[in-house]
């Protein structure tokens, strides 16, 4: 017995059969996600808009050796990821610009990533504005950064990160962690000399 048909599944079959209409479908569909990975992951909207181009030529170039065997969404997001990645390693040695714009006054630093505080609790909140975000995240590594922003902002599961990142779970478990921690060193919320840490909400487990 088969389930429903997966219409995401039919956009991509008729994508790669040359539909254009299906191909501007799919990829207005997950451009905003793809922009919001890229967004975090490179740190300012000069190089997002940059590496969202990059990543939906890349995804229509490679669309037809795409195989199905990964949904559609952890594929693209793979393919954006690593072209961030890419431009991060070309520039590893210059400064990372941000944004300076939706940067309120009297935001209390230390108010941020208390115990069970993530990323995106710090934006949705308001409590650590996007330029100090940014600031935090150009400071990880990037293997740690595009963790934590899969996770955090772009809300994927573990399984979903391990597929984007191309390693198992206990891999990206790590990865978010030590790159939490990271986070929380860098914007400087400390309480009694014990740096805080949040504890992780997985969706997914192994």
């Amino acid at each position: 017995m088969t389930g429903p048909p997966n219409p995401e599944q039919a956009l991509v079959e008729a994508a790669r059969g040359g539909d254009r209409a299906a191909l501007d479908r799919l990829l207005r569909d997950h451009q905003g996600r793809i922009h919001a990975i890229c967004r975090r992951i490179t740190g300012n909207d000069a190089d997002a808009l940059d590496a969202t181009q990059d990543a939906l030529i890349a995804i229509v170039r490679g669309l037809p050796a795409f195989d199905g065997r990964a949904r559609f969404s952890t594929w693209a997001y793979r393919v954006a990821t690593n072209v961030c990645l890419d431009e991060l390693r070309r520039r590893k040695r210059r400064p990372v610009p941000v944004d300076t714009e939706l940067h309120p006054t009297g935001t209390d630093d230390g108010a941020a990533l208390r115990t069970g505080t993530t990323t995106a609790d710090l934006v949705a909140d308001g409590v650590a504005d996007r330029l100090l975000v940014d600031d935090a995240l150009a400071r990880l590594a990037p293997e740690f950064r595009a963790a934590v922003v899969l996770r955090d902002l772009c809300q994927l599961d573990y399984a979903e990160i391990a597929e984007v990142l191309d390693v198992p779970i206990g891999t990206v478990r790590s990865r978010i962690a030590r790159g939490r921690g990271q986070l929380a060193d860098a914007i400087g919320h400390t309480e009694g000399g014990n740096s805080t840490r949040s504890t992780d909400r997985p969706t997914t487990e192994p």
